[in-house]
């Protein structure tokens, strides 16, 4: 089984805990000899952003001409993403809750696969297909505020986003959610919350 595990979060784990939930994922991960586990992290990969520079490069290499430094970039990135993707059985996020969205990095990762003919495609009418049913994902997200109640769920567009995307529109399964929250909230059950949570992603990745 080929498991793919993206960082995304750039703060050390001692300060950040989609970064321990990282760490700790890989670690548990790496003692089942069963799986071949590569990792990704967006914030130490070259990732311009999605926009004009990529249609310009498509636009160019349609007709022959020389492509600039950044379309260049991009265009590497973007199939070094989808590579990886493709390999991937099991692709595993762990991220934080940032200003109630996922890190911009992280976004570039999924605009990269966002793309009719490789996640979706639309029919005849005009409906959107899902294009890799055959894999998994897992998530792995921290955030210091409590999102799980029926007034904070509306705001967390995180872990919502992800299960929309990737569930939905690309139609994986999602095998699996860790969710550690309200750290920050109620620091004096902190140490806690984050110790249950942990055990939570250990025990997620013996499972596979």
């Amino acid at each position: 089984m080929n498991v793919l595990v993206v960082k995304g979060n750039n703060r050390p784990s001692e300060e950040a805990i989609s970064s321990k939930m990282y760490e700790t994922f890989l670690a548990a991960a790496k003692e089942n000899e069963k799986l071949n586990i590569t990792t990704y992290n967006v914030f130490s990969e070259d990732m311009p952003y999605l926009g004009q520079d990529l249609f310009g490069a498509y636009g160019k290499m349609a007709v022959g001409e020389e492509l600039t430094d950044i379309e260049t970039r991009l265009l590497a990135a973007k199939q070094k993403v989808m590579d990886a993707v493709t390999t991937a059985d099991v692709i595993v996020f762990a991220f934080p809750l940032w200003n109630l969205t996922i890190p911009a990095k992280l976004q570039t990762f999924i605009d990269y696969i966002f793309a009719a003919g490789f996640t979706f495609k639309y029919d005849e009418t005009g409906t959107m297909v899902a294009l890799m049913p055959e894999k998994k994902v897992i998530l792995l997200n921290a955030r210091g505020g409590v999102y799980s109640t029926p007034e904070m769920a509306p705001l967390d567009m995180g872990v919502n986003y992800m299960r929309n995307v990737f569930g939905g529109v690309f139609g994986m399964e999602i095998i699996g959610e860790v969710i550690i929250e309200g750290h920050a909230a109620a620091p004096d059950q902190a140490a806690a919350i984050i110790e249950e949570g942990l055990a939570k992603v250990e025990a997620l990745a013996k499972s596979l």
